[in-house]
């Protein structure tokens, strides 16, 4: 038998394991070898591994290491050292002992290593994984006017918006945010996952086929709650999975199709999940739309099946296709119209098209007011008055959400420099506004403006 043959999985988890008395989720700690779903020949690999990896460590550190609980551990270093695997260096704290590998066992962690190089946290079975997303779906929770509301509150939003966004989030479906650029339509969508539950469950690594797929992400995905060492000690917790806030997964312009996929490492045998996986329970966001290194229609009709279906279809190193959910809210961002970017049958999977439009005046001014308060600034709606009159109103420029946020910025790192506090005058602005816009319209606006009297 090989190395990757014994390794699979010997049937799903114990998936009663996976819930509290009330039917949420909660990957309770496992109380047998049984209830993990992995074969016994896997879990020695990965302790050998490990203890190839740091040369000598306690028994309860690589426990820890490969996120077991040490009672289920203890009995297969006993098995270990019987078959000469491992051996005492010396005694530990609590009834633990300190193991190293024995040249047997360092033969047998290196073969295991260039089967599949994978050292960490014990997998999950595909199963497990797949019943998580069920039990903690995206589309099992509503967005209602409180909810969105809290979600944009440290944010400038007209209620307008939040109007259409509230029955465009809920639908579940998907939906196009466009307008010209500045305006907020990233911000918009970050916010969005927030108007859903605060946390979900994730594996630090999923197997299927004998198949180890890296899944947690820390670039998308973001811890909360008690630390690891904590929920370790207080036993509360299955430590093969992490608890993060529900992902928002953004790519943009760098984005390609194989990243849709699961991308494997001929070198180290380890995959790593697709960008669908890791935003499942969450959003995912496109950003900048149809300035992707692939044509806008490939990116599109690689997703109207999983749209359409709510599950997509995976492909393993090994060859064997797979069906994962497809479960989470997906977000285009772009600076073009929607028709320009896709065809009618596309665009019917995704109902909700959002205009994110330019601010009103009114608006612009509690943006200024919010960046104030943010800068630590008094605001002076005055100040602002003067620049809508001297550098928008004359030369027909448009007012864009990220400009009093850019301009203050540009404020302050004057002050900083100058040694000035922060203030927001039209002398500071007009400065500002030289140094942010590439053309200015007038010989008169790109004028250095006057030394400030101190």
């Amino acid at each position: 038998m090989s190395t990757v043959e014994s390794e699979e999985v010997i049937g799903g988890g114990l998936l009663d394991t996976l819930f509290n008395s009330d039917d949420t989720f909660l990957p309770a700690e496992p109380q047998a070898i049984g209830e993990l779903g992995l074969s016994p020949v896997l879990i020695e690999s990965l302790l050998c591994k490990y203890l190839l990896q740091v040369g000598s460590a306690a028994g309860r550190q690589i426990a820890e290491s490969i996120a077991l609980p040490f009672a289920l551990v203890e009995p297969m270093f006993a098995d270990l050292r019987g078959r000469q695997l491992l051996f005492h260096q010396g005694q530990a704290q609590l009834g633990d002992y300190q193991y190293a590998l024995t040249e047997q066992g360092v033969a047998r962690a290196q073969a295991a290593m260039a089967s599949n190089s994978y050292v960490g946290p014990a997998p999950v079975p595909l199963d497990d994984y797949i019943l998580s997303v069920e039990a903690q779906s995206i589309r099992a929770e509503a967005a209602r006017e409180d909810s969105l509301a809290n979600a944009f509150s440290d944010i400038s939003v007209e209620p307008q918006m939040l109007e259409v966004l509230g029955p465009a989030v809920n639908s579940g479906a998907g939906l196009f945010l466009y307008g010209t650029p500045g305006n907020g339509k990233t911000t918009i969508a970050k916010r969005i996952t927030r108007c859903f539950g605060s946390h979900v469950w994730v594996p630090h690594a999923i197997i299927e086929d004998g198949q180890i797929v890296k899944f947690y992400d820390a670039a998308f995905h973001e811890p909360v709650g008690e630390s690891h060492a904590s929920l370790l000690k207080s036993g509360a917790s299955d430590q093969r999975w992490i608890k993060i806030k529900r992902p928002t997964v953004v790519v943009g312009g760098e984005l390609k199709l194989d990243a849709l996929e699961i991308r494997h490492d001929p070198v180290s045998n380890i995959s790593e999940a697709s960008l669908q996986l890791k935003s499942n329970c969450g959003c995912l966001l496109i950003d900048d739309f149809g300035r992707q290194r692939c044509e806008p229609t490939e990116l599109l009709n690689r997703w109207i099946v999983p749209l359409e279906n709510r599950h997509d279809f995976l492909t393993l190193a090994s060859g064997k296709k797979i069906q994962v959910p497809f479960d989470q809210l997906i977000i285009f961002s772009t600076n073009l119209e929607p028709m320009d970017l896709a065809d009618e049958a596309f665009l019917r999977r995704i109902p909700y098209k959002v205009e994110v439009g330019d601010p009103s005046l009114e608006e612009f001014r509690k943006l200024f007011e919010h960046s104030c308060q943010s800068l630590g600034c008094q605001y002076r709606p005055e100040a602002v008055d003067y620049l809508v009159q001297k550098h928008y109103r004359p030369f027909g420029r448009p007012l864009r959400r990220c400009q009093a946020r850019d301009l203050l910025t540009q404020v302050k790192n004057y002050c900083v420099y100058r040694g000035l506090p922060m203030e927001l005058r039209p002398d500071y602005l007009d400065r500002a506004v030289n140094g942010y816009f590439a053309t200015c319209g007038d010989n008169a606006s790109r004028a250095p403006a006057e030394e400030p009297t101190l």
